[in-house]
């Protein structure tokens, strides 16, 4: 039972982005800090009620961070966004009891284990909710002013020493939440950014091909289409002899204009390997995927580098936009090559380039397998037979 646990723990581990890794740790690291806030605090206690109540409140403080939308391993998407409100109520009345209890001990050791467990309601709201919260500077300082009255018992004069504590403890919580949310936001936009940066280079290639075929035979084909109306014109004038030449014209652009998209398309075709090799490393790097070569181009018969090329190309879109891979391995091999990745999405069914690129390779006598997992996709090639 402990080893397929550890292993649906290491598939949900490699499955996270890197901003949701860096906000589960950013939240376990607050989680830390009440934990120790609960020890230190509960060591000092001297009973088992107080020690009850600042565990009450640790745990509380712990939900709270939970149910923080800053935190959420989808940003701004909480799971249970009602606990917040059920924390922040033990909290405030673990505050409260202790504050009355205080006052109304008829011996010194309750009255200190009230204020024990006060004092830690309030450093566990400051790290745990007020540090997030809209009106943090006024909630900071209301409460900062009212715990040395209520739970104390102290006159306001006397009591600026406790409040001059609860205040710069609160300043440091915000400061640090303050600062630690600014780099979460940072993360998330820099992932928005290498998707973008992917997408815009899959664009521009699609630019490029339809700006290189309006440019190559958008002219060809005006040319026939206007020698095409003058030739129906001169027909139906009579004059036969310069219908005919128009036409002669006409197919003589035609046959041009098939041999400048040939060529074209050729461009496109005959793809060199070591090209598209260096050209998926930089597509991936810019999707946040790193791209690791075993092997060479110059071990791939050369009769096969043409579809070779095609598979490096067709698999790096593929791990583009059907997975949200980190890491990416290329083996290319005289026998056969292989395209693995890490943290495929989506089904097979789904990518149907698979199906034109497992075309070109029946063409030249090569197959393709596919074997896929939660964890990994894989391309492989074979043409050892050749």
């Amino acid at each position: 039972m402990g080893r397929p646990r550890v292993t649906r723990a290491a598939a949900w581990w490699r499955e996270l982005s890197g901003p949701a890794k860096f906000r589960l740790y950013t939240r376990l690291s607050f989680q830390s800090v009440i934990a120790l806030l609960v020890v230190v605090l509960g060591i000092s206690a001297e009973s088992v009620v107080s020690v009850l109540g600042i565990v009450a409140g640790g745990i509380a403080a712990a939900v709270a961070l939970e149910a923080q939308p800053d935190f959420a391993t989808v940003p701004g998407v909480v799971a249970r966004p009602r606990m917040l409100p059920v924390a922040i109520a033990i909290l405030v009345a673990l505050w409260a009891i202790s504050g009355i209890v205080a006052r109304t001990a008829s011996d010194e050791s309750t009255a200190l284990d009230a204020r024990t467990v006060g004092v830690s309601a309030v450093f566990m709201a400051i790290f745990s909710v007020i540090a997030f919260a809209r009106y943090k500077w006024w909630i900071l300082i209301g409460l900062s002013v009212a715990t040395p009255l209520v739970v104390f018992g102290t006159p306001l004069g006397e009591g600026l020493q406790g409040a001059a504590v609860f205040l710069g403890t609160g300043i440091f919580a915000i400061v640090l939440t303050w600062i630690t949310v600014w780099g979460l936001g940072i993360v998330d936009e820099l992932e928005r950014t290498k998707g973008v940066e992917a997408q815009l280079q899959v664009a521009e290639e699609r630019l490029r091909f339809s700006r290189d075929l309006h440019d190559v035979v958008g002219r060809g084909f005006s040319a026939i289409a206007v020698k095409s109306e003058l030739a129906v014109a001169l027909s139906r004038a009579g004059h036969v002899d310069g219908a005919t030449a128009e036409m002669e014209q006409v197919r003589t652009l035609a046959v041009e204009s098939m041999g400048q998209m040939r060529a074209l398309v050729r461009g496109y075709r005959d793809i060199d390997l070591r090209g598209e090799v260096a050209g998926a490393r930089s597509l991936l790097s810019a999707a946040g995927c790193e791209l690791v070569v075993e092997g060479d181009a110059g071990k791939v018969p050369t009769a096969f580098h043409e579809v070779a090329a095609w598979v490096v190309r067709e698999g790096t879109t593929n791990i583009v936009e059907h997975s949200a891979a980190t890491t990416a391995t290329l083996t290319l091999g005289g026998s056969g090559m292989s395209l693995r990745n890490d943290r495929p999405q989506g089904a097979i069914g789904e990518r149907s380039g698979l199906r034109g690129l497992a075309e070109r390779l029946a063409a030249v006598g090569a197959t393709l397998d596919i074997a896929t997992s939660s964890d990994e996709f894989v391309l492989e090639i074979h043409w050892e037979n050749q």
